[in-house]
């Protein structure tokens, strides 16, 4: 129960800053932020869960990430289902503060920040675009995650390496996706969205799973 309570503030905190920082700061007139404060956005995250939470849950925040660590050998198979549901409704509760605070000045909630290809992509990309995409960049922010945290690795930094990576993904795939790389980051914008931010949903969900799941099973390999 504390692991499911860790991942659902965890994964509330990502979202709720990650997102926030997307719909309210990003291009407020004259200080917007831009696409560089959003990445970061995500990026601090992600680094302050893992500090103050991640010696609870491992700081997963991500169903992909909790695949990908069980393909590795990383997380017992017990823990994916209460995961993935604490991460989902984390998400979920996050969208629905945001929804509230994005609407308080009379303003309607547009696009959310939701994940899309095509003519809901920022830049227009294709869906092969934003599957590629969304491959690649969840693959290595598996690996990513999995080498920082090595029993062999430096010892205190995972949390800043990640943290980075995840920008890093952010600074390259905003313009294609909006940056998924998690499925229920995707969901619980796309659920507010609704219309075809809900028909573009599974490119979100299963794109980044299959990804993880593969970049695990290298590590694994790897790793041996």
């Amino acid at each position: 129960m504390k692991k499911s309570i860790a991942e659902f503030i965890g994964t509330f905190w990502l979202v709720f800053g990650g997102c926030g920082s997307a719909l309210l700061a990003a291009s407020f007139p004259e200080l917007g932020i831009g696409f560089a404060g959003v990445s970061l956005a995500f990026g601090l995250t992600v680094l302050t869960i893992a500090y103050s939470l991640g010696f609870i849950s491992g700081a997963h925040l991500n169903p992909a990430v909790t695949i990908g660590l069980w393909a590795a050998g990383r997380t017992p198979t017990k823990d994916i289902v209460p995961y993935i549901i604490s991460q989902v409704l984390g998400a979920l509760a996050a969208a629905g503060v945001l929804y509230i605070i994005v609407t308080g000045n009379g303003s309607d909630i547009g696009s959310f920040a939701a994940n899309g290809y095509g003519e809901h992509s920022p830049g227009k990309y294709s869906m092969n675009a934003a599957i590629v995409t969304e491959f690649v960049m969840t693959f290595i922010f598996l690996l990513v995650i999995l080498g920082s945290t090595d029993e062999k690795s430096p010892k205190g930094f995972a949390g800043i390496a990640i943290g980075l990576c995840l920008t890093l993904i952010h600074l390259v795939s905003i313009p294609v996706t909006n940056t998924s790389v998690n499925p229920a980051r995707s969901i619980s914008q796309a659920l507010f969205v609704g219309d075809w931010a809900v028909s573009q949903l599974w490119l979100f969900i299963a794109v980044p799973i299959v990804a993880a799941a593969v970049a695990g099973m290298v590590y694994k390999y790897l790793r041996s």
